[in-house]
């Protein structure tokens, strides 16, 4: 049977054109590789090799020979490498899921950006969803990470991070009497919204900020009056922007550029945060998976060390 060895053999003979510098250059000895190049032309069924006084020139049969073997060796080759990228996670797909709040996060827009750039041949596929849908898709192998602001009982089967924490606004019209210009920079009170009408997010959008919202007004004494809800947590501001209310996001959505709204940090008292949470399944995991944890925790200590954290 023809082996690559074989081949290999072949076309260091066919390069250097002597049979003796060709053992040299594969650090075999002369005879044997005369042996098995007598054997590789058996197997073949002729001749592949002139034999000169000096040297060796291919036959015919041989140019035809050596084409194919050098393709097979380019192709063996090819393989091996597109075999450990692939297993390095350089390659392939990846699907990333993320909640709808964290979409604005700049720990996760930098994380993919970076993921892309220094793996460019990695094919990235973006989810949106909410909690409980992604940890779905997650168990279920549809989305392969993803970017989660609280954690279900659920995800208790899956591996989960801690990522980032950050500062909770309340997001008001900019004409409401807590708008007022000679009060920025006051850090506000979450008892003092009790008489406010408040826009919320639909829970099953987005469970774990909606949830420490409630309990942390339920904690500094009432019980939220929600006026309107909405469908996706950034539509909030469009009808905080219209006046129907008040909404508290996290600092992140505060980027988007709305008008019409004002923001105010609350004191630390209020226990208002929102955490982000990167989640996988832990079997084992994919090399493309861990390299995007790896970009999260590089960009996330980034993140940390520019906040002064």
């Amino acid at each position: 049977m023809i082996e690559m060895r074989h081949l290999r053999y072949a076309v260091a003979i066919a390069d250097e054109g002597h049979v003796t510098r060709a053992a040299e250059k594969l650090g075999i000895q002369q005879p044997p590789l005369s042996q098995q190049i007598r054997s590789l032309e058996a197997m073949v069924g002729t001749p592949l090799f002139h034999r000169l006084p000096r040297g060796v020139v291919l036959t015919d049969a041989g140019e035809v020979f050596m084409a194919r073997a050098r393709q097979i060796l380019s192709d063996l080759s090819d393989a091996v490498e597109e075999t450990q990228r692939a297993a390095r996670g350089e390659t392939g797909a990846l699907s990333i899921g993320f909640t709808s709040s964290a979409a604005f996060h700049p720990l996760v827009s930098s994380a993919v950006r970076g993921l892309r750039f220094s793996l460019p041949e990695l094919s990235l596929r973006l989810e949106e969803g909410a909690t409980d849908e992604l940890t779905a898709d997650l168990l279920a192998g549809r989305v392969d990470v993803a970017f989660l602001r609280g954690v279900t009982v659920e995800a208790a089967k899956l591996s989960v991070e801690h990522v980032h924490q950050e500062d909770m606004l309340l997001a008001m019209p900019d004409d409401h009497a807590l708008a007022d210009p000679q009060q920025d920079g006051a850090l506000l009170e979450l008892k003092d919204l009790a008489g406010e009408t408040f826009i919320f997010y639909r829970r099953q959008s987005g469970q774990g900020l909606y949830d420490r919202i409630i309990a942390a007004c339920q904690t500094a004494g009432f019980s939220p009056k929600v006026g309107q809800d909405a469908p996706k947590l950034a539509s909030t501001l469009s009808l905080v922007a219209a006046g129907l209310g008040v909404s508290i996001i996290p600092e992140s959505m505060a980027r988007l550029e709305t008008s019409g709204i004002a923001y105010r940090r609350f004191s630390e008292t209020s226990g208002l945060s929102a955490p982000l949470y990167l989640a996988w399944r832990p079997e084992p995991a994919r090399a493309a998976v861990t390299n995007l944890i790896q970009e999260v925790k590089i960009r996330a200590k980034q993140l940390e060390t520019a906040s002064g954290r």
